[in-house]
């Protein structure tokens, strides 16, 4: 049985500030491409890197749930010291991450142009969202097995270890970025570029990593996980059944912000660009206060595992206190320091101005998306997709209701309906609570 008393304020930010150090530097990498497109290019070249990155979002995160499920999964086996079920835990997950990226890759020449055409691009931005896109696809594979190994050593706390290698994959990639784009001038293709060859690095070092968690004898650890215990149809079965779950929900909060970037583009290149220079700053803060979401993941699973609500109950509340705050300084930040992040980030003057217009609506992202980021975590540690999965599609309807409401007030209106979405995401999860209370007596 665990013990609660050894949960912390001290260990739970020991726990998460690898994290938040590795989510960090995962937005960066974005900050450096629009950094590099905006300042040595013009507003298409910018519109077309966000387009692509829409578009890949939404294929690549839709299968989110290889780190999402992963975590869980990971987190009640480790609670419960099933130490055999944990290694065939990321046997499982990474074969099935290297298999549907390797059909993401196969797909892509129909992808890339049908997600293109969705979205509607604009005359000249098209053409460099095409390139951007052909190269990310290289690296699926890579990706999603990463998301996998990346999903276990969360759920085992070995968040130094996932630090490391996240830390290896996004400098790599800001050094190629500027590389390929500053030296070499290869605009859109060198962002994609790039990014794919740190994607196959961090691979390779989530690997090594596996080797160091598991000790000297790593492999013959895992051979010792016989077929039947690794093809067990019950742990097979819940995996698909859990990441079937958060793959809907993880469909429904991407269609949220593909929505929001399409809205943006009806509106024109301007709109486009300047949204996409605000949501780096959201994404920065959405990222960093994902690392106690995270935290909460692998302390509620662990708890669950080791059957302790005393555990349970403690790990929401420490956890609840540090995202609460982290969500108040990151607006107060935001709103102070984002003219000079927005001036930073493009040198087009009417990007500049509509940004800075829509600057207070992307400064209250993080307070108010702080409740749906935590208890996303909260429901991920306790492998509960079916209540993730009906906030997520709830939130989707009565944003698409009132992004349609709003829509003549320009971008204005675009920023309130996605403010709304988290709202209504934290509201449906937050009526779920009281039912996973009970189950976890």
């Amino acid at each position: 049985m665990a013990d609660d008393r050894n949960i912390t304020r001290g260990a739970i930010f020991a726990q998460a500030w690898p994290i938040i150090l590795g989510q960090a530097l995962m937005p960066l990498v974005s900050v450096v491409d629009v950094a590099v497109i905006g300042r040595l290019s013009d507003g298409r070249n910018l519109g077309g890197v966000a387009l692509g990155t829409t578009i890949l979002n939404l294929v690549f995160w839709s299968f989110g749930f290889l780190r999402m499920g992963v975590t869980g999964i990971t987190a009640q086996a480790k609670g419960a010291r099933d130490d055999e079920e944990v290694c065939a835990t990321i046997l499982r997950s990474l074969a099935l991450g290297l298999g549907l990226g390797v059909m993401l890759l196969a797909l892509s020449p129909v992808i890339v142009p049908l997600g293109l055409r969705l979205m509607a691009a604009p005359a000249g931005v098209g053409d460099a969202a095409h390139d951007f896109l052909t190269m990310r696809f290289l690296g699926a594979p890579a990706a999603l097995g990463f998301y996998a190994i990346n999903g276990w050593l969360l759920g085992l706390g070995r968040t130094r270890l996932a630090l490391g290698v996240q830390a290896l994959m996004n400098g790599m990639n800001i050094g190629l970025d500027l590389l390929f784009v500053g030296a070499l001038g290869m605009g859109a293709r060198g962002v994609g570029l790039g990014t794919t060859l740190a994607e196959w690095s961090a691979l390779a070092g989530g690997i090594a990593a596996i080797a160091l968690v598991l000790g000297p004898d790593w492999r013959g650890q895992l051979r010792t996980i016989g077929r039947a215990r690794l093809l067990d149809m019950a742990a097979v079965r819940r995996l698909v059944v859990v990441n079937a779950d958060i793959m809907v929900r993880t469909l429904a909060l991407l269609a949220i912000f593909t929505w929001f970037t399409r809205s943006a583009a009806a509106l024109g290149p301007v709109p486009l660009a300047a949204n996409h220079v605000l949501m780096q700053m959201v994404s920065i803060s959405a990222f960093v206060l994902d690392g106690f979401a995270f935290t909460a993941e692998a302390r509620v699973g662990a708890a669950i595992g080791a059957r302790s609500r005393a555990t349970l109950l403690r790990a929401i509340r420490l956890t609840g206190e540090f995202s609460l705050g982290g969500g108040l300084l990151f607006s107060l930040a935001i709103f102070l320091a984002g003219p000079a992040a927005i001036a930073f980030l493009t040198h087009d003057a009417a990007i500049r101005g509509l940004a800075n217009a829509m600057l207070p609506y992307c400064a209250a992202v993080p307070l108010v998306g702080v409740a749906s980021w935590l208890l996303d975590g909260i429901f991920i540690g306790a492998i509960a997709g079916a209540a993730l999965r009906n906030a997520a599609l709830v939130a989707l309807g009565l944003y698409l209701l009132t992004d349609f409401t709003l829509k003549p007030m320009g971008d204005a209106g675009i920023w309130i309906a996605l403010l709304a979405s988290y709202a209504y995401r934290a509201m449906a999860l937050g009526f779920a609570v009281p039912g996973l209370l009970r189950r976890s007596r």
